[in-house]
C-alpha cells in the first residue's frame, strides 16, 4: 500500500515538476531543478526523520496537531517526495530524447497538439522511460525498508519483532527469508517492465518500418 501510493502520488508530482523544468519560465525551472537537487542530496533516512518530526513541529505553529496521524502517512509523504524527484528527471529526459520535428510534422498533417502528444510523442517517450521507471520502483521498494525506524510495522519491522520475541534466535534465517522476499519482488517488477518495454517497442518498430 505504501509503495503503491508513493508511486502514484510521486508520479503525478513528478509530472508537474517535469512540466516546470520544460517550461519557458526560468523561475519554475530553477524551483523544480532546486527541488530535485535537494531530494537527491538528502539521504532517505534523514528525509524520513525530517518529515516524521518536522511536519508535526511545523504544524504546531499553526495550531494543528499531527502527532496522532498514522505513521504510514509520514512514510508515504517521504517516499512521494523522493519518487517525484526521480520521476521528474525520467519524464524530462525521455521527453527530451524525442525529436521535436515529429511534433511539428504531426501538427502539419492536421493533428491537434493534444493528438500529436498523445499519439506520437507520449508513446515513444514511454518506451524510453520504462527502464528508469522500473529501476525507480525497485529503489523505492528497497528504501521502504527504512520505514520500521520510525515504528511502522512493515515486513522489516515484523522480522525484527520475530527476532526480538525469540531472544535474537534464528536472526540469520529470518533475514535470509527477508532478503528472498525483496529479491522476488524486485525480479517481478523487473520482469514486468521488461515485458512492457518489449510490448510498446513493437509499435515503435512498426512505426519506424512504415
Amino acid at each position: 500500500m505504501i509503495a503503491g501510493l508513493s508511486i502514484l502520488l510521486g508520479s503525478f508530482f513528478g509530472l508537474l515538476l517535469a512540466i516546470a523544468k520544460l517550461s519557458s519560465s526560468r523561475i519554475a525551472q530553477k524551483l523544480a531543478n532546486g527541488y530535485t537537487t535537494i531530494m537527491r542530496c538528502t539521504p532517505s533516512i534523514v528525509l524520513l526523520f525530517l518529515v516524521y518530526y518536522g511536519v508535526p513541529a511545523l504544524a504546531e505553529n499553526f495550531g494543528l496537531n499531527f502527532h496522532d496521524i498514522d505513521t504510514a502517512i509520514f512514510v508515504i509523504v517521504t517516499f512521494t517526495l523522493q519518487f517525484a524527484a526521480i520521476m521528474s528527471e525520467v519524464i524530462r529526459s525521455s521527453y527530451g530524447s524525442i525529436d521535436k520535428g515529429q511534433y511539428e510534422a504531426a501538427v502539419s498533417v492536421g493533428l491537434t497538439p493534444f493528438q500529436a502528444y498523445r499519439r506520437i510523442i507520449f508513446p515513444q517517450a514511454l518506451v524510453v522511460a520504462l527502464p528508469n521507471l522500473g529501476n525507480g520502483m525497485i529503489a523505492l521498494l528497497q528504501e521502504g525498508a527504512l520505514a520500521y525506524t520510525i515504528g511502522l510495522i512493515d515486513v522489516v519491522g515484523k522480522a525484527n519483532l520475530i527476532i526480538a520475541s525469540n531472544i535474537n534466535a534464528h536472526a540469520l534465517e529470518i533475514f535470509i527469508a527477508l532478503a528472498i522476499i525483496y529479491w522476488v519482488l524486485s525480479l517481478i517488477i523487473e520482469k514486468f517492465f521488461s515485458i512492457l518495454e518489449k510490448f510498446f517497442s513493437k509499435g515503435k518498430k512498426t512505426l519506424e518500418t512504415t
